[in-house]
Protein backbone atom coordinates (compact mmCIF):
# COMPACT_ATOMS: atom_id res chain seq x y z
CA UNK A 1 0.00 0.00 0.00
CA UNK A 2 2.82 2.39 0.86
CA UNK A 3 4.51 1.78 -2.50
CA UNK A 4 1.22 2.32 -4.35
CA UNK A 5 0.63 5.59 -2.50
CA UNK A 6 4.18 6.71 -3.32
CA UNK A 7 3.65 6.13 -7.05
CA UNK A 8 0.22 7.77 -7.25
CA UNK A 9 0.76 10.51 -4.66
CA UNK A 10 -0.12 13.56 -6.75
CA UNK A 11 -3.09 11.78 -8.28
CA UNK A 12 -4.77 10.77 -5.01
CA UNK A 13 -3.77 13.81 -2.95
CA UNK A 14 -6.43 16.54 -2.62
CA UNK A 15 -3.79 19.19 -3.39
CA UNK A 16 -2.18 18.55 -6.79
CA UNK A 17 0.26 21.48 -6.63
CA UNK A 18 4.03 20.78 -6.55
CA UNK A 19 4.99 19.65 -3.03
CA UNK A 20 1.32 20.14 -2.00
CA UNK A 21 2.33 23.70 -1.19
CA UNK A 22 -0.95 25.54 -1.94
CA UNK A 23 -1.29 27.92 1.00
CA UNK A 24 -4.57 29.34 2.27
CA UNK A 25 -3.55 31.41 5.35
CA UNK A 26 -7.16 32.06 6.41
CA UNK A 27 -7.66 28.36 7.11
CA UNK A 28 -4.41 27.77 9.02
CA UNK A 29 -4.46 25.19 11.84
CA UNK A 30 -7.94 23.96 10.96
CA UNK A 31 -9.10 20.78 12.67
CA UNK A 32 -9.45 17.44 10.82
CA UNK A 33 -12.65 17.28 8.78
CA UNK A 34 -12.61 21.04 8.13
CA UNK A 35 -14.98 21.89 5.25
CA UNK A 36 -14.21 24.79 3.00
CA UNK A 37 -15.73 26.63 0.06
CA UNK A 38 -13.43 28.75 -2.06
CA UNK A 39 -13.18 30.69 -5.30
CA UNK A 40 -10.34 30.30 -7.78
CA UNK A 41 -8.72 33.64 -8.57
CA UNK A 42 -6.61 33.57 -11.72
CA UNK A 43 -2.86 34.13 -11.50
CA UNK A 44 -0.63 35.56 -14.21
CA UNK A 45 0.22 32.06 -15.39
CA UNK A 46 -0.86 30.12 -18.43
CA UNK A 47 -2.02 26.55 -18.10
CA UNK A 48 0.67 24.27 -19.51
CA UNK A 49 -0.20 20.93 -21.03
CA UNK A 50 1.59 18.24 -19.05
CA UNK A 51 1.53 14.50 -19.55
CA UNK A 52 0.06 12.17 -16.97
CA UNK A 53 3.57 10.89 -16.21
CA UNK A 54 4.83 14.42 -15.55
CA UNK A 55 1.80 15.02 -13.36
CA UNK A 56 2.55 11.92 -11.27
CA UNK A 57 6.19 12.99 -10.86
CA UNK A 58 5.96 16.75 -10.36
CA UNK A 59 2.32 17.59 -9.77
CA UNK A 60 0.40 20.34 -11.57
CA UNK A 61 1.44 24.01 -11.14
CA UNK A 62 -1.46 26.11 -9.90
CA UNK A 63 -2.76 28.82 -12.20
CA UNK A 64 -5.01 30.25 -9.50
CA UNK A 65 -5.02 31.10 -5.81
CA UNK A 66 -7.69 30.12 -3.33
CA UNK A 67 -10.09 32.63 -1.85
CA UNK A 68 -11.64 30.97 1.19
CA UNK A 69 -15.33 31.77 1.69
CA UNK A 70 -17.31 32.16 4.88
CA UNK A 71 -20.29 30.55 3.18
CA UNK A 72 -21.01 29.22 -0.31
CA UNK A 73 -23.57 31.94 -1.07
CA UNK A 74 -22.36 34.57 -3.58
CA UNK A 75 -24.15 37.42 -5.33
CA UNK A 76 -23.81 38.56 -8.90
CA UNK A 77 -23.54 42.31 -9.41
CA UNK A 78 -23.03 43.27 -13.04
CA UNK A 79 -19.72 41.84 -14.18
CA UNK A 80 -18.57 41.32 -10.58
CA UNK A 81 -19.16 38.77 -7.86
CA UNK A 82 -19.95 39.61 -4.24
CA UNK A 83 -18.71 37.17 -1.58
CA UNK A 84 -17.93 36.93 2.12
CA UNK A 85 -14.34 35.86 2.74
CA UNK A 86 -13.46 33.43 5.49
CA UNK A 87 -12.99 35.18 8.83
CA UNK A 88 -14.93 38.31 7.89
CA UNK A 89 -18.56 37.26 7.78
CA UNK A 90 -20.01 40.77 7.96
CA UNK A 91 -18.18 42.41 5.08
CA UNK A 92 -19.02 41.62 1.45
CA UNK A 93 -16.14 41.88 -0.99
CA UNK A 94 -16.15 42.31 -4.75
CA UNK A 95 -14.12 40.64 -7.47
CA UNK A 96 -14.45 40.87 -11.23
CA UNK A 97 -15.71 37.74 -12.95
CA UNK A 98 -12.84 38.00 -15.44
CA UNK A 99 -10.42 37.39 -12.54
CA UNK A 100 -12.05 34.09 -11.66
CA UNK A 101 -11.65 30.70 -13.28
CA UNK A 102 -15.25 29.99 -12.35
CA UNK A 103 -17.98 31.95 -10.63
CA UNK A 104 -19.15 28.83 -8.80
CA UNK A 105 -17.53 28.11 -5.41
CA UNK A 106 -15.59 24.86 -5.09
CA UNK A 107 -16.04 22.57 -2.09
CA UNK A 108 -13.25 20.69 -0.32
CA UNK A 109 -12.73 18.74 2.90
CA UNK A 110 -9.40 18.80 4.75
CA UNK A 111 -9.55 15.32 6.24
CA UNK A 112 -6.43 15.81 8.41
CA UNK A 113 -6.78 19.54 8.84
CA UNK A 114 -4.26 22.19 7.75
CA UNK A 115 -0.86 23.32 9.00
CA UNK A 116 0.17 26.80 10.09
CA UNK A 117 0.35 27.93 6.46
CA UNK A 118 -3.09 26.59 5.59
CA UNK A 119 -1.71 23.67 3.56
CA UNK A 120 -3.52 20.35 3.32
CA UNK A 121 -1.91 17.98 5.83
CA UNK A 122 -3.25 14.85 4.13
CA UNK A 123 -1.69 15.85 0.78
CA UNK A 124 1.70 16.56 2.33
CA UNK A 125 1.57 13.33 4.31
CA UNK A 126 0.82 11.36 1.12
CA UNK A 127 3.74 12.95 -0.74
CA UNK A 128 5.96 12.10 2.21
CA UNK A 129 5.61 8.42 1.26
CA UNK A 130 7.54 9.13 -1.93
CA UNK A 131 10.49 10.73 -0.15
CA UNK A 132 10.79 8.09 2.56
CA UNK A 133 10.42 5.07 0.26
CA UNK A 134 12.79 6.54 -2.34
CA UNK A 135 15.44 7.15 0.31
CA UNK A 136 14.88 3.65 1.65
CA UNK A 137 15.13 2.00 -1.77
CA UNK A 138 18.28 3.82 -2.94
CA UNK A 139 19.97 3.49 0.44
CA UNK A 140 19.29 -0.26 0.42
CA UNK A 141 20.69 -0.59 -3.12
CA UNK A 142 23.87 1.25 -2.09
CA UNK A 143 24.27 -0.80 1.09
CA UNK A 144 23.65 -4.10 -0.72
CA UNK A 145 26.12 -3.27 -3.47
CA UNK A 146 28.95 -2.34 -1.09
CA UNK A 147 28.12 -4.95 1.52
CA UNK A 148 27.80 -7.91 -0.83
CA UNK A 149 30.97 -7.10 -2.79
CA UNK A 150 33.21 -6.46 0.22
CA UNK A 151 31.72 -9.21 2.38
CA UNK A 152 31.90 -11.82 -0.39
CA UNK A 153 35.48 -10.96 -1.35
CA UNK A 154 36.67 -10.95 2.24
CA UNK A 155 34.96 -14.22 3.15
CA UNK A 156 35.92 -16.10 -0.03
CA UNK A 157 39.50 -14.93 -0.54
CA UNK A 158 40.48 -14.82 3.14
CA UNK A 159 44.01 -13.89 4.17
CA UNK A 160 45.10 -10.28 3.84
CA UNK A 161 42.02 -9.39 1.79
CA UNK A 162 39.78 -10.54 4.62
CA UNK A 163 41.91 -8.69 7.17
CA UNK A 164 41.63 -5.47 5.17
CA UNK A 165 37.87 -5.86 4.72
CA UNK A 166 37.41 -6.52 8.46
CA UNK A 167 39.54 -3.47 9.29
CA UNK A 168 37.26 -1.28 7.20
CA UNK A 169 34.12 -2.93 8.61
CA UNK A 170 35.24 -2.55 12.24
CA UNK A 171 36.33 1.05 11.67
CA UNK A 172 32.95 2.06 10.23
CA UNK A 173 31.15 -0.08 12.81
CA UNK A 174 32.82 1.85 15.63
CA UNK A 175 31.32 5.17 14.46
CA UNK A 176 27.77 5.86 15.77
CA UNK A 177 25.31 5.74 12.89
CA UNK A 178 23.82 9.21 13.34
CA UNK A 179 27.25 10.81 13.73
CA UNK A 180 28.41 9.20 10.49
CA UNK A 181 25.27 10.39 8.68
CA UNK A 182 25.73 13.93 10.03
CA UNK A 183 29.37 13.91 8.96
CA UNK A 184 28.50 12.93 5.39
CA UNK A 185 25.66 15.47 5.16
CA UNK A 186 27.75 18.31 6.60
CA UNK A 187 30.67 17.48 4.33
CA UNK A 188 28.72 17.10 1.08
CA UNK A 189 25.60 19.25 1.59
CA UNK A 190 21.92 18.80 2.37
CA UNK A 191 20.57 17.78 -1.04
CA UNK A 192 18.23 14.83 -1.42
CA UNK A 193 20.94 12.93 -3.31
CA UNK A 194 23.32 13.35 -0.37
CA UNK A 195 20.68 11.86 1.93
CA UNK A 196 20.58 8.73 -0.26
CA UNK A 197 24.37 8.42 -0.08
CA UNK A 198 24.65 9.19 3.62
CA UNK A 199 22.04 6.65 4.69
CA UNK A 200 23.37 3.99 2.31
CA UNK A 201 26.93 4.40 3.56
CA UNK A 202 25.85 3.71 7.13
CA UNK A 203 24.04 0.43 6.47
CA UNK A 204 26.47 -1.53 4.29
CA UNK A 205 28.43 -2.76 7.31
CA UNK A 206 25.58 -4.99 8.50
CA UNK A 207 25.26 -6.47 5.02
CA UNK A 208 29.01 -7.07 4.72
CA UNK A 209 29.21 -8.85 8.10
CA UNK A 210 26.30 -11.16 7.26
CA UNK A 211 27.59 -11.93 3.75
CA UNK A 212 31.14 -12.57 4.98
CA UNK A 213 29.95 -14.96 7.69
CA UNK A 214 27.71 -16.89 5.28
CA UNK A 215 30.44 -17.11 2.63
CA UNK A 216 32.93 -18.45 5.19
CA UNK A 217 30.48 -21.28 5.93
CA UNK A 218 29.34 -21.99 2.37
CA UNK A 219 32.82 -22.14 0.82
CA UNK A 220 33.60 -25.16 3.04
CA UNK A 221 30.63 -27.17 1.78
CA UNK A 222 30.85 -30.07 -0.65
CA UNK A 223 29.23 -28.36 -3.65
CA UNK A 224 31.93 -25.67 -3.64
CA UNK A 225 34.69 -28.27 -3.40
CA UNK A 226 33.06 -30.15 -6.28
CA UNK A 227 32.97 -27.00 -8.40
CA UNK A 228 36.68 -26.39 -7.73
CA UNK A 229 37.54 -29.97 -8.67
CA UNK A 230 35.75 -29.48 -12.00
CA UNK A 231 37.97 -26.51 -12.81
CA UNK A 232 35.31 -23.84 -12.43
CA UNK A 233 36.85 -20.41 -11.84
CA UNK A 234 36.64 -18.55 -8.55
CA UNK A 235 34.45 -15.81 -10.07
CA UNK A 236 31.83 -18.30 -11.23
CA UNK A 237 31.91 -20.18 -7.94
CA UNK A 238 31.39 -16.99 -5.96
CA UNK A 239 28.69 -15.35 -8.08
CA UNK A 240 26.90 -18.40 -9.52
CA UNK A 241 27.11 -20.91 -6.67
CA UNK A 242 27.68 -19.16 -3.35
CA UNK A 243 25.86 -15.82 -3.61
CA UNK A 244 22.55 -17.32 -4.85
CA UNK A 245 22.43 -19.27 -1.59
CA UNK A 246 22.50 -15.98 0.32
CA UNK A 247 19.25 -14.63 -1.12
CA UNK A 248 17.22 -15.64 1.93
CA UNK A 249 19.31 -13.83 4.56
CA UNK A 250 19.79 -10.86 2.21
CA UNK A 251 16.04 -10.46 1.67
CA UNK A 252 15.44 -10.44 5.42
CA UNK A 253 18.25 -7.93 5.94
CA UNK A 254 16.94 -5.76 3.11
CA UNK A 255 13.50 -5.42 4.73
CA UNK A 256 15.09 -4.46 8.04
CA UNK A 257 17.44 -1.96 6.39
CA UNK A 258 14.52 -0.40 4.54
CA UNK A 259 12.83 0.33 7.86
CA UNK A 260 16.10 1.67 9.31
CA UNK A 261 16.59 3.96 6.29
CA UNK A 262 13.10 5.43 6.74
CA UNK A 263 13.84 6.15 10.41
CA UNK A 264 17.21 7.72 9.57
CA UNK A 265 15.74 9.96 6.85
CA UNK A 266 12.90 11.02 9.14
CA UNK A 267 15.35 11.76 11.93
CA UNK A 268 17.59 13.81 9.65
CA UNK A 269 14.66 15.82 8.31
CA UNK A 270 13.32 16.35 11.82
CA UNK A 271 16.67 17.81 12.88
CA UNK A 272 16.88 19.99 9.77
CA UNK A 273 19.63 18.03 8.00
CA UNK A 274 17.43 16.13 5.57
CA UNK A 275 14.83 17.09 3.00
CA UNK A 276 14.33 20.84 3.08
CA UNK A 277 10.92 22.61 3.03
CA UNK A 278 8.68 23.11 1.17
CA UNK A 279 9.32 19.53 0.00
CA UNK A 280 7.20 17.34 2.31
CA UNK A 281 8.93 14.71 4.40
CA UNK A 282 7.53 13.00 7.47
CA UNK A 283 10.49 14.22 9.47
CA UNK A 284 10.11 17.89 8.59
CA UNK A 285 6.31 17.64 8.99
CA UNK A 286 6.94 16.45 12.53
CA UNK A 287 9.50 19.20 13.08
CA UNK A 288 7.09 21.89 11.89
CA UNK A 289 4.16 20.69 13.97
CA UNK A 290 5.43 18.97 17.14
CA UNK A 291 4.97 22.21 19.10
CA UNK A 292 1.21 22.05 18.54
CA UNK A 293 0.94 18.67 20.31
CA UNK A 294 0.65 20.45 23.67
CA UNK A 295 -1.45 23.37 22.46
CA UNK A 296 -4.69 21.60 21.69
CA UNK A 297 -3.87 20.48 18.13
CA UNK A 298 -2.12 17.13 18.60
CA UNK A 299 -3.34 15.79 15.23
CA UNK A 300 -0.69 17.88 13.44
CA UNK A 301 2.11 15.96 15.16
CA UNK A 302 0.35 12.61 15.52
CA UNK A 303 -0.34 12.21 11.78
CA UNK A 304 3.33 12.08 10.63
CA UNK A 305 4.46 10.29 13.81
CA UNK A 306 1.95 7.47 13.40
CA UNK A 307 2.69 7.20 9.67
CA UNK A 308 6.40 6.72 10.41
CA UNK A 309 5.64 4.17 13.12
CA UNK A 310 3.23 2.06 11.06
CA UNK A 311 5.41 2.11 7.93
CA UNK A 312 8.50 1.01 9.86
CA UNK A 313 6.41 -1.66 11.61
CA UNK A 314 5.18 -2.89 8.23
CA UNK A 315 8.70 -3.39 6.85
CA UNK A 316 9.85 -5.06 10.07
CA UNK A 317 6.91 -7.47 9.86
CA UNK A 318 7.82 -8.22 6.26
CA UNK A 319 11.36 -9.00 7.42
CA UNK A 320 10.07 -11.33 10.14
CA UNK A 321 7.77 -13.05 7.68
CA UNK A 322 10.57 -13.56 5.15
CA UNK A 323 12.82 -14.93 7.89
CA UNK A 324 10.22 -17.53 8.87
CA UNK A 325 9.35 -18.40 5.26
CA UNK A 326 12.96 -18.80 4.14
CA UNK A 327 14.21 -20.68 7.19
CA UNK A 328 15.48 -23.96 5.73
CA UNK A 329 15.70 -25.54 9.16
CA UNK A 330 11.89 -25.75 9.47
Amino acid sequence: MAILIAFTGYWIAPDHSPNANAQIPETALSAPGFRMYFLKQKLDKTQEDISFADFLINGKPLTYKHIALHQPETRLKGDSLLFQSYGSAEAWKTIALTQLESGTPTYQIRWLGTDKYGRCMLSRLILGFRVSLTVGFIAVVISLTLGVILGALGGYLGGKTDDLVMLVINTVWSIPTLLLVFAVVLALGRGIGIIFLAVGLTMWVDVARVVRGQVLVLKQLAFVEAAKSMGIGHKSILFKHILPNLMGPLMVLTAGNFATAILLESGLSYLGFGVQPPAPSWGNLLNENYGYALSGKPFLALAPALTIAFTVLAFNLIGNGLRDALDVKK
